[in-house]
């Protein structure tokens, strides 16, 4: 079997979610836990045969399954470990699974959402971006054929549409090849600098509201469910903390904890910081906090800001639409003027003669 690097192992979240589910069903069927991740190996995929193989063999050792899971962060998340951990010892490991499964399932469809809201502008770029080569490689060839011929001057767009199509007809390969090494180059660095990547487009006027509030979406379902399982708020908030992007959130959510570390209410805390989080939300918390079910209010902001999500996504991609059609219309239209002026040009010129 191909050998991984624990640190570097992933598994989708679809993976992800049928072994956490069907880990939870066999404990909850009696099945013993280290049986039933020998049971689990037997149809899993290689990368998932490995991370239970190595979770078995530290269960052997006298780890418990939260200190297995912790050896592979790019699988199982602090915030997962510590729900894990919490449950170990409340002995209802069983239950936190179940409730992992429910949080996996969200955050794919939560996922799902997001990626079905971009499909329609990408496959307007991609399709823009696709046209514009059949021109460039295809139409301007023939034409600068037919103006080379009949030595007409040509204005400075139509020159500019020349040379760049005959550059890209001429050294193909080459630029090609650059192409390809610049889309590797960044796939990489967005591995890599995930976090960096997503703050910088976070950080756009149309993008900045609509980020805040997935964070405030995750944020508070992540708070929930450390809460439903009975870790101190004091840790949940800290661990909730580096989930999010915003660092208006961020500094809500510290001080926050700050705030329940001095003995007063986590709604305080956020209270003191409006712009990151809405007052309906601080509302919910509040009377959460009062009637001693902060969890289910954290579930209730969780799902409350899940719509807001939608709708906004709705919103954006309503907005992104016509703005991409404006820009690619400009775009074809100044190409269709290139091309067109001359032969105007030469067309007067000859009515003259």
């Amino acid at each position: 079997m191909k050998k991984y690097n624990p640190e570097k192992l992933t598994i989708s979240n679809n993976d992800k979610m049928m072994l956490v589910s069907n880990l939870s069903t066999l404990l909850s069927a009696g099945i013993p836990i280290f049986e039933s991740i020998n049971t689990l190996k037997e149809e899993s995929k290689e990368n998932v045969k490995y991370f239970l193989d190595e979770v078995s063999d530290d269960m052997i050792q006298g780890k418990t399954l939260s200190d297995a899971f912790r050896k592979f962060p790019n699988v199982f998340s602090n915030i997962n470990i510590n729900i894990l951990k919490a449950s170990e010892h409340a002995g209802n490991l069983e239950e936190a699974l179940n409730d992992l499964k429910i949080s996996v399932r969200r955050d794919i469809e939560f996922r799902d959402k997001i990626k079905g809201a971009l499909l329609y502008p990408m496959v307007l770029l991609v399709v823009f971006f696709v046209v514009v080569l059949v021109i460039l490689f295809v139409a301007i060839p023939k034409i600068a054929t037919v103006f080379s011929n009949l030595r007409v001057e040509l204005p400075l767009p139509t020159r500019i549409l020349i040379f760049v199509s005959n550059a890209l007809t001429t050294y193909t390969i080459p630029i090609l090849a650059a192409v390809v090494l610049i889309i590797v180059a960044l796939v990489y660095l967005y591995k890599n600098n995930k976090k960096r990547f997503l703050l910088a487009l976070s950080s756009l006027p149309i993008l900045s509201r609509l980020f805040q509030e997935i964070d405030i979406t995750v944020f508070s379902r992540n708070l929930a469910l450390l809460l439903n399982s009975g870790v101190a708020i004091t840790t949940a908030l800290e661990l909730t903390q580096d989930v999010v992007l915003s660092k208006n959130v961020g500094k809500a959510i510290e001080d926050a904890r700050v705030e329940v570390h001095s003995g007063g209410r986590m709604s305080e805390g956020f209270r003191k910081n409006k712009n990151a989080f809405p007052g309906v939300m601080v509302k919910i918390v509040e009377a959460g906090e009062k009637s001693g079910r902060l969890d289910s209010a954290m579930q209730d902001v969780s799902d409350y800001m899940d719509y807001n999500v939608s709708m906004n996504l709705k919103t954006t991609t309503a907005l992104l639409e016509p703005a991409i059609l404006v820009i690619v219309g400009i775009f074809m239209g100044g190409v269709m003027i290139s091309i067109i002026a001359p032969i105007y040009n030469l067309i007067s010129h000859i009515q003259v003669n």
